[in-house]
Order: structure tokens, then C-alpha cells, then sequence
């Protein structure tokens, strides 16, 4: 609709030049005008806003000017027509998918809220869109907002500490919520809001101090980020160990790159696996994907879990593939593909 609604303005303008440009040289032909007194006929004889004549018209040109203004009328009523239309539907179109936004929040569940589009934020909600995620983000700035009305993403315009709009966001069936303002005051109050609107919600935060970590967990944060802490703590490591650095980045979590890290949760595996120790699945006798951490259902991390170590619900396991061998595991861990043989061997 839009795209013809486009090509009937653009149709009309043409139609609407063309008659332009044939009064504006009927006039010079017929009437022997200057190029400047044949566009001013042209201009008060099309729009009839009826000025006086440049000059009186003979009857030849008088015959041209009737011709001129019948031509001229369906064009002109064609061209403000379609410019109307294009107008009409371009707010249309603002207020419908404005409207849509928030019929979708409040649809959305298991979702993740991300309070501000700072750096910090933004980097957040590309993450998160690279893991396919759904997410509404909270953000006071009015334009920001505007021009992010056509984003897969859902923007809210508000303040988030305020409880009216953690609830647009629609926070009572939201799965977690990521604050990354800029002032820790402002993400201690978007906790203690969040949390009371919804105390089963997993929080991240975003700290600039130690004392702020400790005051962000009190109120209820799960995890508190320091940005400068891991910036500090990634240059140290590029100077001690630039190859575990190296080696680190040719890792992905997006499922972009050649190896991948993801989690499995112990609790989404056939029934047949629970309980049993990791050598009698075979991840890596069949797929040739490593388990290279576990973490128990009490929230103990395991790293390089032995071959005996049950998997237990609620408990996860970490796990480094390649695509190909993600896939082989992925059916096997479906129970689409058979149990290897030999579970004497590990993992």
C-alpha cells in the first residue's frame, strides 16, 4: 500500500510538470511571451487563483488558456489527492505502530527489559538481538524513541523507576530485567521498583563503585556488571597473556563463529539422561563437543567436570562445539539419534 501510494505521488507530480511545462512553452508559442510572463500564465491559469493576464490574450490565446485549465484540473486534483493520501497515511502509520508497541508489550512474556540506550545500552540490546531475544527497552529520551518506532525492537518513552512504566513493559510476566544507566543512584531506584512489581525477576546492573555493588545486591540485584572493572581487567590480560586473549575471542556465544560456548539446562534433556552420569551420554564420543563446566543445582561452577558427575535437575551444563558438532550433539541430546555403544570411554 505504501509503495503504490509512493508511486501515485510521484506519478502525479510528473503529470503536474508536464502541464507546466506545456503552458509555460504554449504560452511562449501562441502568445509570444517571455519565458517569465508564460510560467506566470501558466502558474494563475492552472492553480485559478485568477491574477490579471501578463498581457490581454488574443483569441488564440485565449482558446489555448480554456484548453490549458480543463487539462490542468484532474491533474491538480489528481497530484493534492495523492499528497493527501501519502500525508494521511504516513501518520497513520505513526500512531498505529506506536500503538502496536504497545499492544505487544503487554502480549510479550519471558521478555527481558533494558533500561536506557547509552552505550552500555545499546550494546546490550544488540546482544541480545544476536541471541534472538525478546526485549522492550525503557529510555527517556523523546527522539531516541521516535526514531526507533520502526526497530523489531519495542522502545518505551518513560521513566523506569516509575511503576506505570515497568508495567507498559509489562514486568509482571517479564523474565529479567538489565538496567544501564548511567548514575547508580537512578539503577538503585529501577531495582527497588522492579523488584516490587515483580521479586521473582532475574536483575542486572550496571555499577560505577564497589559501595554502589554492594548497596545494588542488598536491594536485590542478581548480578552487578562493572564496566570499568572488566575494561581494566581485559588490558591487564592483553599485556600478561595476549594469546589467552586471542584465543578467548575466536570463542562466540551468538552462534556467528566457527566454535561456539553454550549452555544446556539438565532439566530440558530426555528423561532417560537424568540422574545419569556424563560418560553414558557420550556428547563427545559422538559429537566431539567438550563439557567444560557444570553448575550445580545449588549454584556451585565445576570446571571440567568428571566423566561421573550426574546430571542432576536444575543443574547446567557449558559446553565448546564447533558447528557441525553442535548439530550432531543437538540430535543427540534430542533423542533423535542413538546412544554410542561404548559408555566405558569418557565424556
Amino acid at each position: 500500500m505504501d509503495k503504490n501510494n509512493n508511486h501515485n505521488l510521484i506519478l502525479a507530480g510528473f503529470y503536474l510538470l508536464a502541464v507546466v511545462l506545456f503552458g509555460t512553452f504554449g504560452y511562449i508559442l501562441i502568445g509570444d511571451y517571455s519565458f517569465i510572463d508564460a510560467l506566470y500564465m501558466t502558474v494563475i491559469t492552472v492553480s485559478t487563483v485568477g491574477f490579471k493576464e501578463a498581457r490581454p490574450l488574443d483569441d488564440g490565446g485565449k482558446l489555448f488558456t480554456v484548453i490549458l485549465i480543463f487539462a490542468s484540473l484532474g491533474i491538480l486534483t489528481y497530484f493534492f489527492t495523492s499528497l493527501a493520501q501519502s500525508l494521511f497515511q504516513s501518520h497513520m502509520r505513526f500512531f498505529y505502530s506506536g500503538y502496536n508497541k504497545i499492544k505487544g508489550s503487554k502480549r510479550m512474556e519471558n521478555h527481558t527489559i533494558v533500561v536506557g540506550h547509552g552505550r552500555n545500552g545499546k550494546q546490550v540490546v544488540d546482544e541480545l538481538i544476536a541471541f534472538g531475544s525478546q526485549m522492550v527497552v525503557i529510555d527517556q529520551d523523546h527522539e531516541l524513541v521516535i526514531s526507533k518506532l520502526d526497530s523489531p525492537v519495542r522502545f518505551i518513552e518513560g521513566n523506569a523507576t516509575e511503576d506505570e512504566v515497568l508495567i507498559k513493559a509489562n514486568i509482571k510476566k517479564a523474565r529479567s530485567l538489565i538496567t544501564t544507566l548511567p548514575n547508580d543512584a537512578d539503577n538503585l531506584f529501577v531495582v527497588l521498583t522492579a523488584r516490587s512489581l515483580n521479586p521473582d525477576l532475574k536483575i542486572i546492573s550496571r555499577a560505577s563503585s564497589e559501595s554502589t555493588e554492594k548497596k545494588l545486591r542488598m536491594a536485590g540485584v542478581d548480578s552487578v556488571v562493572m564496566p570499568e572493572r572488566i575494561g581494566g581487567a581485559h588490558m591487564a590480560t592483553l599485556v600478561a597473556q595476549p594469546d589467552v586473549v586471542e584465543f578467548l575471542e575466536h570463542l562466540t556465544i551468538h552462534g556467528e563463529g566457527g566454535t561456539q560456548l553454550m549452555e544446556i539446562m539438565c532439566s530440558d534433556l530426555p528423561s532417560e539422561f537424568i540422574n545419569k552420569p556424563i560418560r553414558e551420554i557420550g556428547i563427545r564420543r559422538f559429537s566431539g563437543a567438550n563439557i567444560i563446566g557444570f553448575k550445580t543445582a545449588a549454584g556451585e561452577m565445576i570446571m571440567n567436570p568428571t566423566p561421573d558427575t550426574r546430571l542432576i535437575p536444575n543443574s547446567k551444563l557449558f559446553v565448546l562445539a564447533t558447528k557441525d558438532q553442535l548439530k550432531q550433539m543437538v540430535a543427540l541430546l534430542s533423542g533423535n539419534a542413538p546412544l554410542p555403544p561404548d559408555k566405558n570411554q569418557q565424556q
